[in-house]
């Protein structure tokens, strides 16, 4: 007759599972859409790296997303630290074009994260930190529709920890 006991781990052992954020608890289930996303500002890799300064200062934004004139197709982003210090460094100047600062999305050899209005803030924050596909740790997220045709808007780590700062515990 077969053993239809289950058995358990000693109480003594330790699980070896990496511990959770001590964020992951105060999510509740809330989505990158409970983040309240801003819109994404979008330029072009031909418009002057003195528009998209101006754009993102306007906003008060750290990445605007770059892409194609003819299908906005996205093929990069554009820090703006980062190019602050391109621009300290005379890399570039602003009457540059943004193709000549912006970061290119790799192509080949690495999987696209999508990242929707529904992704979990749990696995917003493994993005954040490098946990989801082991490409490293991630400053801001491109928030896309299910198809990745349509940039809906930016997430950060910051608007993470904002979220965080904002809700209510409950049960503490």
């Amino acid at each position: 007759m077969a053993d239809t006991t289950t058995s358990t781990a000693p109480p003594n052992v330790q699980n070896t599972e990496p511990n959770p954020s001590p964020w992951a608890n105060k999510y509740r289930g809330a989505t990158v859409e409970d983040l309240d996303p801003p819109s994404a500002i979008s330029c072009q890799p031909t418009d002057a790296i003195s528009q998209a300064l101006m754009s993102a200062f306007e906003r008060d934004y750290t990445h605007l997303t770059v892409v194609a004139q003819e299908n906005r197709a996205l093929l990069g982003y554009l820090s703006i630290p980062r190019l602050k210090q391109l621009l300290q460094e005379h890399k570039v100047k602003e009457t540059d074009p943004v193709e000549k600062a912006m970061q290119k999305f790799r192509r080949k050899g690495s999987v696209y994260k999508v990242i929707t209005m529904d992704t979990p803030l749990e696995e917003l924050e493994k993005f954040f930190e490098g946990g989801v596909d082991g490409s490293g740790p991630q400053d801001f997220a491109v928030v896309t529709d299910d198809s990745r045709r349509f940039v809906l808007g930016v997430a950060t780590k910051s608007d993470l920890e904002e979220f965080v700062r904002r809700r209510p515990v409950w049960g503490s």
